[in-house]
């Protein structure tokens, strides 16, 4: 007998717990057999899912499926937060542990230690929860908060904007949700990133980016600045842009020559259609680009060389 003839098709989506499968008339030495096997993936301790389902899954989507394993199993009532809410709003995951589960009690006492299972206790409040693929996790104006507490203020700006800009929360609405928790010992890292934070900004390598320009004290340059013809129609938005020094950034990511690909254009399409836009937008504004890549990132005191020195005169930030 299956697999798929025991348990119903929703289980077989997801996880599923040793109860699960002894209720479907499996023995535990079955379940060991299946487990050896290879058929079924043991997230944790009585917590499985389908091998073929774990395979198929990435980084972000492992973590989910081990967050819904310790919800399966949690004896405490509680919703995924902090980094284990980010799969369920499909937020970006650069430079974050993920190794453990984080769970807000509602109870707002503190748990036990266990393995791989970070509890947290601060207050919930009705409209912080909400469920996403099923599963109750903290709200986005909420998670936003709650990210500035377990990393460091380069990624968290990075979810912050994702959410930004995918429209599920607004900075009003998250420093609205934030004055009661002001005496909270992260306050200085919370309000950094909520003073740099801008839904214009689309991806990790231009928050990085935007992240250190602050940190290098340059003046903050301008996301999605709209280039004009002499029709004034729209050609071109630009990553970056300092205006009034005649410089734009455009950032390289990945994701420009893959994922932005239109449809029957290879890379090498991209490439060129990408030159012509830079041609054109020199051609209309005479300023200058500097491209910028996740390598660039990686050695910023160069990279921020080559950008003051296009920039005439002292830009720093007092």
């Amino acid at each position: 007998m299956t697999m798929t003839e025991l348990l119903p098709l929703e289980a077989l989506a997801s996880v599923f717990l040793r109860a699960d499968a002894l209720e479907a008339g499996y023995k535990d030495r079955e379940i060991a057999s299946l487990v050896r096997g290879g058929e079924w993936h043991r997230l944790r301790r009585g917590a499985y899912v389908l091998t073929e389902i774990w395979q198929q899954a990435g980084q972000g989507e492992r973590h989910a499926l081990m967050a819904r394993a310790v919800v399966k199993q949690a004896k405490t009532d509680g919703v995924l937060s902090h980094v284990s809410a980010l799969p369920e709003f499909a937020a970006p995951l650069w430079n974050l542990q993920l190794d453990t589960v984080h769970l807000t009690r509602r109870d707002q006492r503190s748990g036990r230690a266990e393995a791989g299972v970070r509890q947290h206790r601060g207050l919930l409040l009705p409209e912080d929860v909400c469920v996403r693929r099923g599963v109750e996790v903290t709200s986005a104006t909420r998670t936003a908060i709650d990210i500035t507490t377990v990393t460091t203020a380069e990624a968290s700006l990075a979810v912050v904007n994702h959410l930004l800009h995918a429209a599920l929360t607004t900075v009003d609405e998250i420093r609205a949700r934030y004055a009661p928790m002001e005496r909270n010992p992260f306050t200085l890292r919370t309000d950094l990133v909520l003073r740099l934070a801008d839904g214009r900004i689309e991806s990790v390598g231009e928050s990085r980016f935007f992240f250190q320009c602050y940190r290098a004290g340059l003046p903050a340059p301008e996301p999605q600045y709209v280039i004009c013809d002499t029709q004034g129609r729209e050609v071109a938005r630009l990553d970056f842009a300092w205006p009034e020094h005649r410089l734009w950034i455009e950032f390289d990511g990945r994701a420009k020559y893959t994922q932005h690909a239109r449809p029957g254009e290879t890379v090498a399409d991209v490439v060129l259609r990408e030159k012509r836009r830079e041609d054109l937008v020199r051609e209309l504004t005479g300023w200058r680009c500097i491209r910028v890549t996740w390598a660039d990132l990686e050695n910023p005191a160069r990279l921020f060389a080559r950008i003051r020195a296009a920039l005439p005169g002292d830009t720093s930030v007092a």
